[in-house]
């Protein structure tokens, strides 16, 4: 039987590093997903993730257990994507490219009801490099709040306690980022297809 997070967390306070090692392999996965698909690069989500978890091995000192561990975690997580976009954004280095690949992606529930199957469409890894497209180039905060419900599949109390709001803010913030993505994925769609078209045609 694995021990509690609590546990590890108390053990690591006290100094154990293999209950840290612990609590890094049970979450790393996680805290890797959230990383790559808010960058879309497997080379950048690898080092965001190592960050996240440096500042958690600095902050846990600090943690009381006044929310889950694992909604402390995600939260280190988000606040360390929103401080790369930020970083990125000051060097104007924010790139619409990056790698694509969502093949790994379970959940398609954020297309459910705006866009027939991958099959009634595009192939699918012209549809994987269309939503990396939509999700690289909608808002940071957008962004966020679709990988943790759409993707991590978060509840909307996990992702309240995550971003610190309240439930009506993240139904809301929901709503606006499913629109915002929705919104660029019809028009990149559109323009995909015209492309397709003109090159069929040899231009006409």
């Amino acid at each position: 039987m694995h021990p509690a997070d609590e546990i590890l967390v108390e053990r690591s306070q006290n100094g154990d590093l293999e209950a840290f090692e612990m609590l890094v392999r049970r979450y790393e996965n996680k805290v890797y997903t959230v990383a790559y698909r808010f960058l879309g690069n497997h080379a950048d989500a690898s080092d965001l993730a190592q960050e996240a978890f440096l500042r958690l091995y600095q902050a846990l000192p600090r943690f009381r257990g006044e929310s889950s561990f694992m909604t402390w975690l995600y939260r280190i997580t988000a606040n360390a994507c929103r401080d790369e976009l930020r970083r990125r954004q000051r060097n104007s280095t924010v790139s619409l490219d990056g790698e694509n690949g969502l093949e790994h992606i379970q959940n398609y529930s954020l297309f459910s009801g705006y866009i027939p199957s991958p099959e009634d469409t595009v192939e699918k890894k012209e549809l994987n490099e269309l939503v990396q497209m939509c999700l690289n180039s909608i808002s940071g905060e957008h962004r966020l709040i679709l990988v943790m419900r759409e993707i991590q599949g978060m509840t909307y109390d996990e992702i309240s306690a995550v971003m610190n709001c309240s439930l009506g803010t993240v139904k809301s913030r929901l709503s606006r980022a499913r629109r915002a993505f929705r919104e660029k994925f019809n028009g990149l769609k559109e323009l995909m297809e015209l492309t397709s078209r003109q090159e069929k045609y040899g231009g006409i």
